[in-house]
């Protein structure tokens, strides 16, 4: 028994002392399944061509997606059962199940000199498929993403809702966790993550970050942000807003003091604020809009765009929640968010427009590549002339 007068330390030290060693394998079973011994050149290839995708598909050959774009040059075509004998030994017993119940399975799983691995297996036409996704070996930073330093601001909020939206696959889960490693290495908070899967890994800094895992820590997204709203966090990512019920818990929670970070599946932001209105009722949406009116910290819209030279390129729309735009989501004009996030200029405010073209005067990118990836030309036109 710890004795009065000791200092913090020594009686966490005196208590691992007295505590059994951990089985190394205890917690593993999700995250250290080794990949086939002929699954693991093909994850080799990928990562060294520079691939943010493998693609197993039956009929077609190993597939690679770089630089936005599939490569599925050369290779032999996969049959079902060859994809099969791939994608199993990932599986622990219970996603085997799960797969089987579900048809679909989401995981993560590493490799030893590789790194991190979010995956999808499922089937089409009766066979097995997977979709394999690259993590880096290191937790992003904003500039590395090629992010506006401006964003950093969103990591020093102390309360409110911060929302980043964007297709599958447009860089959203890399921003979060560039913003979660701010918080992560500067403020002395409680952050807790809840995802499907568990993506990027936070070891504590200055501050404590616990991982929950959809499906293996809490049995969905709401239960689970209910549940942290009693450990006293500061800090709280959701991986995705699914469902009402998730949206409603988020909103809650984001009114009650805390720092909110979640993503949302549309291409701007007043597409953002429609999609969490039209996920209820009519009779509800009224309260739900003076909720986000005001729980609302930023919106944040990105896309990634080939760029000029190789690789690829973000493209951000930026809404911050000033007072304005707070009264026109409360007031119902979501249709004049557009006008307020392009001339909020001196808010911190861009439309994706006005991004692109910037992109453009930089150099970074071509015009033809602003027009084909904007959403109002017009826009782009009479920015660039």
């Amino acid at each position: 028994m710890a004795q009065p007068g000791k200092d913090l330390n020594q009686i966490v030290a005196e208590l691992n002392q007295g505590l059994q060693a951990p089985d190394p394998g205890e917690g593993r079973e999700r995250e250290e399944r080794s990949p086939s011994p002929d699954l693991a050149p093909l994850l080799r290839q990928a990562k060294e061509r520079g691939a943010s995708d493998l693609l197993l598909v039956a009929g077609a050959p190993v597939a690679l997606r770089i630089g936005g774009s599939l490569d599925q040059k050369g290779g032999a075509v996969l049959d079902g059962e060859g994809i099969r004998r791939l994608l199993v030994p990932l599986l622990s017993p219970g996603q085997v199940r799960e797969l089987e119940r579900n048809r679909s399975v989401d995981f993560c799983f590493s490799m030893e000199g590789m790194g991190r691995f979010r995956a999808n297996v499922h089937f089409q036409r009766g066979t097995m498929a997977g979709s394999l996704r690259l993590l880096p070996l290191r937790i992003p930073s904003l500039a590395s993403l090629n992010l506006p330093p401006g964003l950093r601001k969103l990591a020093e909020a102390r309360q409110g809702l911060v929302l980043v939206t964007g297709a599958t696959g447009s860089g959203k889960s890399s921003t979060l966790a560039a913003l979660i490693d701010i918080i992560n290495s500067e403020r002395h908070d409680h952050v807790v993550t809840i995802e499907d899967p568990v993506e990027f890994i936070h070891p504590s800094r200055t501050a404590i970050v616990e991982h929950i895992e959809v499906g293996h820590d809490a049995p969905d997204f709401a239960s689970s942000i209910r549940s942290i709203m009693r450990q006293s966090p500061d800090v709280i990512l959701v991986g995705e807003m699914r469902d009402p019920e998730t949206i409603a818990t988020v909103l809650t929670a984001a009114e009650t003091g805390h720092l909110v970070l979640s993503t949302l599946h549309t291409n701007d932001a007043s597409q953002a604020v429609s999609r969490i209105l039209d996920s209820f009722p009519q009779a509800n949406q009224p309260q739900i809009r003076q909720q986000l009116s005001l729980a609302l910290t930023a919106i944040v819209a990105q896309q990634l765009v080939p760029a000029k030279n190789g690789g690829r390129w973000p493209a951000i729309e930026i809404l911050n929640a000033s007072h304005a735009v707070r009264n026109t989501i409360r007031k119902g004009d979501d249709h004049q968010l557009y006008t307020l996030i392009s001339t909020g200029r001196a808010d911190g405010m861009t439309t994706m427009e006005q991004f692109l073209g910037e992109l453009v005067r930089s150099g970074r990118i071509t015009e033809a590549t602003a027009l084909a990836h904007c959403f109002r030309p017009q826009e782009i036109r009479r920015y660039l002339a």
